[in-house]
């Protein structure tokens, strides 16, 4: 049974690994996709684009692991909530890699668009902010910190406010429609990287619920949508 034990907690801490080297490579998406688009780099661009092959190797890699381990695994309390909480935060790290794709190609549309330095700069700000936010969200699940996975919620706050800034200025763009259309076009970046901040925060609610076993939103973080629609629901 000892030996049983011993075998469970390392394909645990396995897990829990694996998780982590898939934040990195979320991390490395998300600074890459940033910087195709403020640089209008369409190759870099077409790197993110393919590099979510490995980001979703990496997933469904946890995800199987997970699988095998509950079938030849009954955990329970603590360790339950520890698988319940990997499986979240795998996918929620799988969404935010999918964001940068849907960034990557919206760069790749806009190629031969004149930009608009304002917003640039407020991508490249949120950009650092959740760069930030992922680091902050592994290393609080890594620590079981929770007073660190609640720091998410005023580092999402910012991010927030940038994405409401940019929405404002693509607001007040005239000229011609081509230039409205990239501005239309930049409010959808804006909104990934929103929800990106938004699936940082997630990580931290399982962390919150890891280390006290019961599961709250981190309400403060969460923003009402359109009509008919649940809160940080995209």
């Amino acid at each position: 049974m000892a030996q049983l034990r011993a075998s469970f907690q390392e394909e645990l801490r396995e897990l829990e690994e694996l998780l982590d080297v898939q934040g990195d490579l979320v991390l490395r998406s998300v600074r890459a996709a940033v910087e195709a688009l403020v640089t209008r780099d369409p190759e870099l661009a077409d790197e993110v684009i393919a590099f979510d092959d490995e980001v979703d190797a990496r997933y469904y890699a946890i995800e199987e692991g997970i699988q095998s381990l509950l079938a030849r695994q009954t955990p329970v309390a603590a360790d339950l909530r520890l698988v319940l909480a990997v499986l979240h935060d795998n996918l929620h790290l799988e969404r935010m890699a999918d964001y940068c794709v849907t960034i990557a190609k919206l760069t790749k549309l806009v190629e031969g668009i004149a930009q608009d330095a304002t917003l640039l700069e407020g991508f490249e700000e949120m950009g650092r902010r959740l760069e930030e936010m992922i680091r902050v969200s592994l290393d609080s699940f890594a620590a079981r910190n929770l007073e660190q996975a609640e720091a998410l919620v005023h580092l999402d706050d910012l991010v927030d406010r940038a994405n409401r800034r940019v929405v404002g200025h693509v607001l007040e763009l005239g000229g011609d429609p081509e230039r409205r259309e990239w501005g239309l076009r930049m409010i959808i970046v804006s909104r990934c990287l929103e929800r990106i901040g938004d699936h940082a925060v997630d990580i931290g609610e399982q962390t919150a619920y890891l280390v006290t076993g019961e599961f709250r939103e981190f309400t403060d973080a969460s923003h009402p949508g359109p009509p008919g629609t649940t809160p940080r629901e995209l």
